[in-house]
């Protein structure tokens, strides 16, 4: 309130009846504002009513720090808590690092392990924030700075912010392909230097569905080009060190590449969803698979088949139909094994497609979706996630039945 107060240049009544306060109820006794406060604070502050939310929230939680501990410590344990998949437990250990750090390096590598544990949350916008954030830190050093950038552009495509993403990743990728190809290149740059080109290839592939047909085989080839080259650099990868995550990520770049080589007519759409088919009868239990990253790529060859099913021209529509219910089932089978929210974003999005696909070739069909509780927490969980999966989200549940 004082700074809304400082920045109008109000007086005291003034600020109480742009409030909607007398002087002694500016904040109730709990400390905690009413929403309307909140968002009369925010038009005077001309901040987003969020920031406004977080910043008293902020507040608070600093009032409340309990001492800091070693930073070396709290980062080793962070890095636990990742590989361990720990994510609540990384976030509150990020913000204690955020606490002891002391340098520019320091900041920003909690900023880091901060964006680590808000991912492996599903708050892809905090991790978003918190990259940037990292980024914003002067003399963190070249490989704090890589592993943030590279972090950024992953950050934006998860968010369906293409055109960033691409950028991003592609500017990377232009300043380590020379140098990864010598004996000086560090383990890191190597890594993102692929992980580069596989963001640059799925933002390609992903452009295609917006992308007018005269754009369409450029983007198909850089897609197809980009991710064969990131599959290529993470096997090496994985040959050299052994880090079952390097497998994980040359997987999906591979069936991505799929998807890729069918949109540029290079790959027949049959003899691809045969090919991704049988690679899915690998997964019938996926309980019994050894490996979380290779579960992962299963569920995204998944919607890589589903994608070349709906812009195929297949032999029938039963066909079509039939394909992508078998993509779209198996998808959602791992989402939930996982708690994968990208992957269930797919999966709501395509079965989407596949009910109203059916509806418009059978226009007496019951296009009704039969949701229980559990689906429904899911859909508002991913609509909370991704901004623009909420429009499909809501035609979802207005066209959709709720069991009781």
């Amino acid at each position: 309130a004082r700074l809304a107060k400082c920045y109008r240049g109000w007086t005291a009544v003034e600020l109480n009846e742009a409030l909607g306060r007398e002087p002694s109820r500016i904040a109730p006794a709990t400390g905690n504002p009413k929403l309307d406060l909140v968002a009369r604070l925010a038009d005077a502050l001309e901040w987003e009513i969020g920031d406004v939310a977080r910043g008293i929230w902020c507040e608070s939680a600093r009032e409340s720090e309990r001492e800091t501990e070693d930073f070396a410590e709290l980062d080793a344990r962070a890095q636990h808590e990742h590989r361990a998949g720990e994510f609540t437990e990384m976030q509150r250990t990020a913000r204690a690092m955020q606490g002891a750090a002391s340098t520019s390096r320091e900041r920003a590598i909690a900023a880091n392990r901060l964006a680590g544990a808000c991912d492996g949350l599903g708050h892809y916008a905090a991790a978003v924030n918190a990259v940037r954030d990292g980024l914003a830190e002067q003399g963190a050093g070249a490989d704090v700075r890589l592993m943030l950038t590279v972090n950024l552009a992953n950050g934006c495509y998860t968010l369906w912010h293409l055109d960033e993403a691409h950028a991003i990743a592609s500017s990377v990728a232009l300043a380590l392909d020379a140098r990864t190809r010598s004996v000086a290149a560090t383990r890191i740059e190597r890594v993102a230097c692929a992980f580069a080109h596989a963001i640059r290839g799925h933002c390609a592939r992903r452009m295609l569905a917006r992308a007018p047909s005269a754009e369409a085989a450029t983007l198909a080839d850089e897609a197809a080009r980009e991710l064969r080259d990131a599959g290529a650099r993470f096997r090496e990868l994985h040959e050299e060190h052994g880090d079952p995550q390097y497998a994980g990520l040359a997987f999906p770049a591979e069936g991505g590449g799929i998807e890729a080589a069918v949109a540029g007519g290079t790959l027949d759409a049959e003899d691809a969803l045969a090919c991704i088919l049988d690679e899915l009868d690998r997964f019938v239990d996926i309980a019994a698979t050894a490996s979380p990253q290779r579960v992962e790529g299963a569920g995204w060859w998944s919607v890589f088949g589903a994608n070349i099913a709906l812009r195929a021209r297949l032999a029938s529509a039963d066909e079509v139909d039939r394909t992508l219910a078998i993509c779209t089932n198996k998808a959602s089978e791992i989402a939930e094994h996982l708690g994968h929210w990208p992957i269930r974003e797919r999966t709501f999005t395509l079965e989407w497609l596949r009910r109203s696909l059916r509806g418009r070739l059978d226009p007496t069909e019951n296009p009704e979706w039969m949701l229980d509780a559990d689906d429904v927490r899911v859909l508002v969980g991913t609509m909370a996630r991704f901004p623009h999966f909420r429009r499909t989200g809501w035609e979802i549940l207005d066209r959709s039945v709720v069991a009781a």
